[in-house]
């Protein structure tokens, strides 16, 4: 066996790789920073492990105590609402259904409408418009159920469900006895509409609702202050309703008011320039409705005009709701609401029978078509104004006439006078003078008329001016809003029935028509007989009323709307230049005389209502000779 020698070279070989080995290590081990770091990230893992170990056995926890909360209040909830308690298993909240117009927002509890915010406008200070908000309003279904219980919609919790109908948004809101099972809500809202669809329908609650007792629905709402004037706001403001046989009545303005009707189509809770309506395909029956004003003190009670109710019964479709309506929130603009074909347009105001119609027929058409290329709307109105003056001038023209050709004929009326004097000749008198202006073809009626068709037309703009939303916070001059009044100067006291404020307009309107009347006077003065004795001196009344009108319309027209005002100021001095020219340059004395003296020398042919007042007043005379000789 060979002996083995020690290899000095595999010791060398050894030593080498050993010590290269000690090299590699000691130039590859991690710098102090290095160890810190990798010392933070461990430390850090085990901290999270930690953490994720603590959070898992807390939320098994909380899990575990909510579960046994849930049980607890919904068998909680059950005692006190039967099988409604399965409604307090949704928590509160609302959800929003917008267009381009109009902006609502749905509350879970009571499933009704939390805010409805109208878009296009804003108050008198500029601020977001709201029919409804700050629970200024209420919609409530008061109901018994089978187990005896009497419950509120407005005190329950309905399930939202918002979905899409095309470019329309729907709202499903559904107050849920199981998940089969509920009384649902449905609202629609389309694009660019104020008119919102709202059904209420149910299904399988026929055995859960008691129909033997009432179900009654009840609406309320608080009308809020938009306007500048809140007392003319307020007298714009009222309860509208519509029967089944389409006849429109409404609630009385002031104080409290309030009535019981049947067959109810909708219900308008109309502000001055806005409204909300609740419109139904089955009438109500025996709806109750009251409108109570809640402005006691205008320097104090600024927030709200009025307070309206409806209250009426429901009635089920085999033991289940089942109500189609169309809930209307917006401006009362008669053009918007003529869309509809439930007479909704109504509810603005443009006066009853003749009114009415001068205002749909000529006045709203004859305004809308300037305001189609006329921006301002001060000059609309004097453009209007001139158009009316226009229509009327023959009518001015005719009173004229006439005024002219009872002047002509006076003389002769005040020397019938002298002849026949005292009481006992006053029947032979009228006679005379009768028989003098019938020769002459003149008739005292023929002056009287023309001013009585102009009344229909005054009164009809009486309602068209302050009803005209398109008129609101359009200002001309210094009138800042057409629709109200246009103060120049703010009073530190309050002046009743005056206000405490001074409106230019009115002045301007009253001073007008002082000198309308004052000449008006002297053409009636023209076309009045001789004062007879015993009777009332009619010269001394007009005088009267020459005075006064002008003051009345400063006191009544303060607080008015400043279109109106602004008409009115028009139109006198219209009527003044139309009167002058027609006084200088139209109508010829002489010739109207000239044409009086011809007419007595044609033979006149008496006319059956004049020979039946000669045959009357002279039986008269003759009873009045006999008494006199017993």
């Amino acid at each position: 066996m060979e002996e083995k020698k020690f290899d000095f070279n595999s010791l060398i070989g050894f030593v080498l790789l050993g010590a290269i080995m000690l090299w590699w290590m000691w130039s590859n081990q991690p710098t102090p920073e290095e160890i810190a770091a990798q010392e933070k990230a461990a430390t850090e893992k085990v901290e999270a492990a930690k953490a994720d170990t603590n959070t898992t056995t807390y939320n098994n926890s909380t899990e575990n105590a909510l579960q046994s909360t849930d049980s607890l209040t919904l068998a909680k909830a059950k005692s006190q609402l039967g099988s409604f308690g399965y409604s307090t298993t949704v928590s509160e909240g609302s959800t929003i259904l917008e267009n381009n117009v109009l902006k609502l927002t749905i509350s879970n509890k009571g499933g009704q409408i939390k805010e409805a915010l109208i878009k296009d406008y804003v108050t008198y200070d500029s601020l977001p418009l709201y029919i409804v908000k700050d629970q200024n309003a209420s919609f409530n279904i008061n109901f018994g159920t089978s187990d005896n219980r009497t419950l509120n919609t407005k005190d329950l919790m309905f399930e939202p469900t918002l979905t899409k109908n095309g470019s329309n948004q729907v709202l499903s809101m559904k107050l849920k006895v199981s998940d089969s099972e509920y009384l649902e809500y449905r609202y629609e809202i389309k694009p660019d509409e104020y008119m919102v669809d709202f059904n209420i329908k149910s299904q399988g609650l026929s055995n859960s609702i008691n129909s033997a007792q009432q179900i009654t629905l009840d609406w309320n709402l608080d009308g809020f202050s938009h306007e500048k004037s809140i007392r003319y706001e307020n007298q714009q403001t009222e309860l509208y309703y519509e029967k089944e046989d389409e006849d429109i009545d409404y609630l009385s303005i002031g104080g409290e008011d309030d009535a019981e009707e049947s067959d109810v189509n909708w219900v308008a809770f109309k502000q001055h320039f806005f409204s909300a309506i609740l419109i139904t395909d089955k009438a109500f029956d025996n709806a109750k409705l009251t409108s109570v004003t809640l402005t006691k003190d205008e320097e104090i009670d600024t927030v709200f005009t009025k307070a309206f109710a409806l209250k009426t019964p429901l009635v089920l479709d085999a033991g289940e709701f089942n109500y189609n309506m169309d809930w209307y929130i917006g401006p009362n603009d008669y053009q918007i609401l003529k869309k509809y074909d439930r007479n909704i347009k109504e509810v603005v105001n443009l006066g009853w029978g003749i009114f009415g119609y001068i205002n749909r027929l000529v006045f709203v058409p004859v305004f809308n078509f300037l305001q189609g290329f006329i921006g301002n709307y001060g000059i609309i109105i004097i453009l209007l104004t001139i158009v009316v003056r226009i229509i009327m001038s023959p009518l001015v023209y005719k009173s004229y006439l006439s005024s002219a050709k009872m002047k002509v004929l006076k003389p002769e009326m005040e020397e019938i006078n002298k002849r026949l004097p005292g009481k006992e000749n006053a029947m032979k008198r009228q006679q005379e003078t009768m028989a003098v202006q019938s020769k002459a073809g003149v008739s005292p009626l023929s002056g009287c008329i023309p001013a009585l068709l102009q009344m229909p037309v005054f009164f009809a703009l009486f309602r068209f001016f302050p009803s005209n939303i398109d008129l609101r916070q359009k200002g001309f001059l210094w009138a800042d809003d057409l629709s109200s009044y246009d103060s120049v100067f703010e009073l530190p006291f309050h002046i009743p029935m005056y206000g405490s404020h001074i409106s230019l307009f009115p002045i301007l309107a009253s001073v007008a028509i002082f000198f309308y009347m004052r000449m008006s006077q002297s053409q009636q003065m023209n076309m009045q007989q001789p004062t007879q004795e015993g009777m009332p001196d009619m010269q001394k009344m007009m005088k009267m009323m020459m005075y006064l009108s002008p003051v009345m319309m400063l006191i009544f027209f303060n607080m008015y709307a400043s279109s109106l005002s602004l008409y009115y100021f028009v139109s006198n001095l219209l009527t003044i230049t139309i009167m002058l020219v027609i006084k200088n340059y139209i109508i010829d004395e002489e010739k109207i005389h000239a044409k009086i003296e011809e007419n007595k020398k044609k033979p006149k042919k008496e006319g059956k209502f004049r020979k039946r007042l000669n045959e009357a007043m002279k039986q008269a005379q003759e009873q009045q000779a006999k008494q006199k000789k017993k």
